[in-house]
């Protein structure tokens, strides 16, 4: 992967809609998804930020120690968390290191309410077992098969991190919807796998995130952060 670095908080400060983040861990479970996808990454979110809101990343996991900003509540599967917070979880508690890709290209209104319609939609979409992970992967590679699944906006009844950051990026129109929903994995947000974005819109290269150390760190600044103003800002749209 390219060799730049950033720290969290410049990386937070610069985050827009759209930026993907990247995560590499060393478990088991990390090198299964891997092993699997054939992939340099294992984890998949997208960053979400809109009007006065903080950063937030919108991705899919198993964990729930991290509030969800949609719902204010604890649940697993589909979660919009803040973005720092995230990454400091990946990073500290899940052992993994962070890559951000920017997002370049002119983000209209329209984008981002189709954004937070995804939001509403998925928020809370459980997370696949490991099992149906793997069935799934292998429908969307064998054409026999992919010919047979239904649309990326058929209602995903679980939805694992890169199908979370596929949706969304073709529900506002930055991905066409050539491909099910099962076709991607993390590795496709890899500059390694180029993805077909819509003209005007590019992604950059990795740039790793460097976590501030513990003993060092400096309080969060506090920000008001309700659940509410979320849906807020779409009902006002």
């Amino acid at each position: 992967m390219p060799g730049s670095v950033i720290t969290l908080d410049r990386a937070v400060e610069l985050a827009r809609t759209g930026d993907i983040w990247v995560f590499r861990g060393s478990s088991g479970a990390d090198r299964a998804i891997r092993g699997l996808t054939n992939a340099p990454v294992n984890h998949v979110g997208m960053a979400v930020v809109i009007d006065d809101l903080p950063p937030l990343m919108w991705h899919a996991e198993l964990g729930r120690s991290l509030p969800d900003m949609w719902t204010g509540s604890h649940q697993r599967g589909v979660q919009l968390h803040d973005l720092r917070d995230a990454v400091l979880q990946w990073g500290r508690r899940y052992g993994q290191r962070g890559w951000v890709r920017q997002l370049d290209g002119e983000l209209t209104r329209e984008h981002e309410d189709a954004l937070l319609r995804t939001v509403a939609r998925l928020d809370g979409t459980p997370f696949p077992s490991t099992a149906s992970l793997a069935a799934r992967w292998f429908r969307g590679r064998l054409p026999s098969l992919a010919r047979r699944t239904p649309t990326p906006d058929a209602g995903l009844e679980t939805a694992y991190c890169a199908e979370v950051v596929a949706v969304t990026y073709e529900d506002m129109g930055l991905l066409p919807g050539h491909h099910a929903p099962s076709w991607y994995d993390p590795g496709r947000f890899w500059s390694g796998d180029g993805l077909d974005l819509a003209p005007g819109f590019h992604l950059g290269g990795e740039i790793e995130v460097a976590l501030p150390p513990d003993e060092h760190e400096a309080p969060p600044v506090p920000v008001e952060h309700r659940p509410g103003r979320l849906r807020r800002v779409l009902r006002r749209r």
